[in-house]
């Protein structure tokens, strides 16, 4: 059967592929269209997620948010369609890549990336794979089978791999990657209650964080750094490596503090990315649910 879907997938991404990219912000401007102007699927969740990180925020710049976050979202569905097919060349015209001179120092072993829900988060993973250094994204998998086989096997044809989030090998594969000098990304802006979470803060608010980066990157003292994602005004995907982020000055003998410090600080890092540019993050998901 997976090797159904995977053909499927192929005949389905090679004609798509047949048509200009400009379709992909065509469709994807017209799902979000229908999205929130027909359905209005989630308005007061964005609404309430933005008014906790951007208290008093005009009524007008919120829709305005909400209109750009729901258009890179749902463009970015298409644009995983074309990983298949994804050229070097289109890449050097169409990609910028940020902040490698902070990936420099640590070309030659494996890496701790987190990141984030903005942008075409699967076609910059693909890109940057296929461009700088291969990566190892921890991903969740889909319940729906149909909808599992067929989005893997178009996000799998490319240079980078997948780890399930919840696999009973998971924490072997990470060590696994890292050894060989693959960048290993967690997502971390998402909800986690327990066990996979922890309470923390995010934009002043407590709420629930997922602090497995933390627990690797104390086990495998491996360098941590932030991987995002943001469209640029001139229609170029950007996507920036940031600085190594410093845990040194809150790291004690308690491990169990230390998760909860480090993903505080590497929250405060997510909120800055968001801040720079708040209308391609993923306002659509209940961030703020209490933990429990």
């Amino acid at each position: 059967m997976t090797q159904f879907y995977r053909k499927l997938s192929e005949t389905f991404s090679f004609l798509f592929c047949l048509f200009p990219w400009a379709l992909n912000r065509f469709l994807g401007k017209a799902l979000a269209f229908i999205w929130v102007d027909v359905f209005k699927i989630r308005q007061k969740v964005v609404y309430d997620n933005i008014d906790i990180a951007f208290p008093n925020t005009p009524i007008e710049t919120k829709r305005q948010w909400m209109r750009q976050s729901l258009d890179v979202l749902c463009r970015s569905f298409f644009d995983v369609i074309r990983i298949p097919h994804l050229t070097d060349s289109w890449i050097e015209k169409n990609v910028n890549f940020l902040g490698l001179e902070n990936l420099e120092p640590y070309k030659n072993q494996g890496v701790l990336l987190m990141s984030l829900h903005m942008a075409s988060g699967d076609l910059a993973a693909a890109a940057f794979s296929q461009k700088v250094k291969p990566l190892s994204l921890i991903s969740k998998r889909f319940t729906n089978r149909f909808a599992d086989e067929f989005w893997f096997a178009l996000r799998t044809k490319s240079k980078t791999e997948f780890i399930d989030a919840h696999g009973k090998n998971n924490a072997f594969e990470i060590l696994k990657a890292l050894k060989r000098q693959r960048a290993v990304v967690f997502v971390i802006d998402q909800f986690m209650g327990k066990p996979y979470g922890i309470e923390t803060e995010f934009f002043g608010r407590k709420t629930g964080s997922a602090y497995g980066l933390a627990l690797f990157a104390q086990k495998t003292k491996a360098p941590v750094m932030s991987l995002s994602t943001f469209w640029g005004p001139d229609g170029k995907l950007n996507v920036e490596v940031g600085p190594l982020i410093d845990f040194s000055d809150i790291l004690s003998e308690d491990k169990d503090l230390n998760n909860l410090l480090m993903t505080n600080r590497m929250n405060q890092v997510v909120e800055r990315i968001i801040r720079r540019n708040p209308g391609q993050w993923m306002w659509v998901h209940r961030r703020w649910k209490v933990f429990e």
